[in-house]
């Protein structure tokens, strides 16, 4: 079998490892990426539990080296015009987005898979008229937002884009923030806020964000991008404490967004599938892009290499089985994450009428899968002896989520 991949992405990448790994190399798998290596954009990327214990179970080996390089946040804090709020139990890992990249390319060459990268496959999405992947037995489009092969056969796949009300935009910041910390400004024009987290190898990642007729009431729609970040800086002093804020590589334009929703109602045409960001988008809020398209892969891996074989004898029922799975699975991840985006579509309303503790368990609560066990909980983590106990508590069933997975490196399950 050949399998193409057309994006050099996390989901090309881990489904190009894992097809070699389970057709025991002999398949031919090549992914064709049409930046130059090592040009990656975006600063971190956040990795949960789930997705490490799938890492794990798919591929030890590369699984190693991805938590080895990824840095853990042990806590969340909300800041609302400087008055700080601890939400307790909460962590996660970051990895710079262009070292995780590396990382699976590496691992990708050593099992045998043939990288093309400054190779732009399938120009336009014309994929039968691309030598590379005209002869495919599968081409995975994992070409990202703005896919040409998703565009280019709209009709097949039943694209649907809906569009976010707020501005934002996506920034690096010299500050290395210990916990994951939502900042709340309040401006003439009404609220700012940032979403921040840390990495180990990269500045930490600061997501800027504000309601509409703030951004234009601040100048920030007008202003140029050094202009608008040097502003941005002026309101974040207190929670960035002087550090300036980043530009993302490459982004020579207004660096400000509005968040695009993409949902498909078919995962493949013939013989072409897609994955990652190509087949959906969920808002950043709920930080799943990454760990989605990791799981399109292991997914589409699994129908192509069912369990015991070393490849598919119908290609067809394959992919077909790997749409329904993934289509259902997104269906509720879909929910949630508009559930988030449309709570920081409130936030000005919501911090009119609620103070910062009331204000911190709606953010926490936004996606409604809390209860009031929990809310009473909250209250209590803002005692300092509480924060610790329940720190402990987590670290402890951190550390064994770790073991259970047999981490190699007992060192890492601490940190």
């Amino acid at each position: 079998m050949k399998i193409v991949c057309i994006g050099g992405g996390p989901a090309g990448l881990y489904l190009s490892v894992l097809a070699r790994l389970r057709s025991g190399g002999r398949d031919e798998v090549v992914v064709a990426e049409r930046n130059e290596r090592g040009t990656a954009s975006g600063f971190a990327v956040t990795l949960g539990e789930d997705v490490l214990d799938e890492f794990f179970r798919t591929d030890p080996v590369g699984a190693e080296r991805v938590r080895a390089a990824a840095h853990m946040w042990d806590s969340q804090v909300v800041e609302v015009a400087g008055e700080r709020v601890h939400l307790g139990g909460r962590y996660g890992y970051a990895i710079g987005r262009a070292r995780l990249l590396e990382l699976l390319a590496e691992r990708a060459e050593e099992l045998g898979v043939t990288l093309r990268h400054g190779t732009a496959a399938a120009a336009g999405g014309d994929v039968a008229a691309d030598p590379l992947t005209a002869d495919a037995d599968v081409v995975v489009a994992a070409d990202g937002v703005n896919s040409a092969v998703r565009t280019a056969r709209a009709p097949a796949f039943g694209t649907r884009v809906a569009h976010g009300a707020n501005r934002y935009a996506w920034f690096g910041t010299g500050k290395r923030f210990r916990p994951f910390t939502f900042a709340f400004e309040p401006t003439e024009a009404g609220w700012v806020w940032f979403h921040a987290y840390p990495a180990a190898d990269c500045p930490s990642t600061c997501i800027v964000e504000c309601a509409p007729e703030t951004w234009t009431g601040l100048g920030l729609d007008r202003m140029d991008p050094g202009e608008g970040r040097r502003l941005l800086e002026r309101i974040f002093a207190r929670a960035l404490d002087g550090h300036q804020l980043i530009a993302p590589p490459g982004v020579d334009a207004s660096p400000w967004l509005r968040f695009r929703e993409i949902r498909t109602m078919s995962w493949r045409d013939g013989n072409v599938v897609l994955a990652g960001d190509a087949a959906h988008t969920t808002h950043f809020a709920i930080g799943s892009g990454t760990v989605l398209a990791v799981s399109d892969a292991i997914v589409l891996a699994e129908h192509l290499y069912p369990r015991g074989s070393t490849g598919t004898d119908d290609v067809e029922a394959a992919l077909a089985g790997y749409d329904a799975c993934r289509r259902a699975a997104m269906a509720p991840v879909h929910q949630l994450a508009r559930a988030s985006m449309e709570w920081f579509e409130t936030v000005p309303a919501r911090l009119a009428t609620a103070d910062a503790l009331e204000f911190s368990w709606s953010l926490l609560d936004r996606r409604h899968d809390q209860g009031r066990l929990n809310q009473r909980l909250h209250r209590a983590t803002q005692v300092e002896s509480i924060r610790r106990v329940r720190r402990g508590l987590t670290t402890a069933r951190r550390v064994r989520r770790a073991l259970r997975r047999k981490e190699i490196n007992p060192r890492l399950t601490l940190r």
